[in-house]
């Protein structure tokens, strides 16, 4: 298996057509909000065209108001990945959402709640007030600081999850995610991260979002909020799409949401590389280190798949 992740906007989606026609992958996309029809723009979806017919997975299988985890994602990657083994592939991780991967190279124990959900629907109330999520947040910060440190005041699912758990479990979400990531993996893998130097990041992330406007972001939320789509929703909560709905409800001018999506779209970034550095046997692939030429990006990397024998 090889993994290809970075920061948002870093090009991680070119360099993975290239290198699965180099190996005779198919993709398996790891991104939050690509899985869900309707989100194309202001996911940066991948259009058929640019697939080049290379099989892609995971993209465009939820409707907007159906539920998405990490676990939900093990679940698919896997059955995914399944099928590109029996037909002689090598599957490929391709995407910006290292909780994701993590789950499915490490195969994470997502541990279920007990069926009862009572707590997380209080919790839900609570983070559906105003001040909602910083409430959350403080609340988790007394009984986990570690993970309210790692989870961001924002990301409301996964705050309620980590106090969710402490509550069911007694124990610190922080330590069962430190225990699983000491697992071995049971996959013969290559994890890169692809990365570059900060003002390139954060230009075409500046680019990419200017390029969404162009190509018609707040229609494309109109038409989704026509469709039934909510705040409350998983969907909703992703970058872009949050802002667009703040606009669209009158509470900021559209300039204002456009400022919000490009700062929190780089203090994204910043906090997946946080993420990646945390991880154990990855490979880092800095565009710098190869003058930023693809060519030189792709040879290296092929070379590095040769010397652990997966190609």
């Amino acid at each position: 298996m090889i993994v290809l992740t970075g920061p948002t906007a870093v090009g991680k989606t070119a360099l993975s057509i290239r290198l699965a026609k180099a190996v005779g992958g198919e993709i398996v996309s790891a991104d939050s909000v690509q899985v869900y029809r309707g989100m194309d723009i202001g996911s940066a979806k991948i259009r058929p065209e640019e697939m080049q017919g290379v099989p892609h997975h995971l993209i465009d299988v939820l409707d907007i108001a159906d539920p998405f985890d990490a676990a939900a994602f093990q679940r698919m990657a896997k059955e995914a990945m399944e099928g590109i083994w029996q037909r002689g592939h090598i599957p490929i991780l391709t995407g910006g959402t290292g909780f994701y991967i993590q789950g499915v190279v490490y195969d994470i124990d997502f541990t279920k709640n007990d069926g009862d959900l009572t707590l997380r629907h209080q919790l839900e109330e609570i983070g559906s007030g105003p001040d909602g999520p910083a409430r959350l947040h403080a609340m988790l910060k007394e009984v986990d600081p570690k993970s309210a440190e790692e989870i961001h005041e924002n990301n409301v699912r996964r705050t309620i999850r980590a106090i969710e758990f402490f509550r069911q479990t007694g124990r610190k979400m922080s330590e069962h995610n430190q225990e699983e990531r000491a697992k071995e993996s049971p996959y013969n893998f290559v994890y890169f991260v692809l990365d570059d130097e900060r003002p390139f990041v954060y230009e075409r992330i500046d680019r990419r979002v200017d390029l969404m406007m162009e190509q018609g972001l707040p229609d494309e939320v109109k038409r989704l909020v026509q469709q039934g789509a909510c705040r409350s929703m998983t969907s909703m909560q992703a970058l872009g799409y949050k802002e667009m709905l703040d606009y669209l409800d009158g509470e900021i001018s559209l300039d204002e949401a456009v400022y919000r999506i490009k700062r929190d779209t780089r203090h994204f970034a910043k906090r997946q590389i946080t993420w990646f550095r945390r991880e154990k046997e990855v490979t880092w692939i800095r565009r710098q280190d190869f003058g930023r030429e693809e060519d030189r990006i792709l040879s290296a990397m092929l070379e590095i798949l040769k010397k652990h024998g997966i190609i």
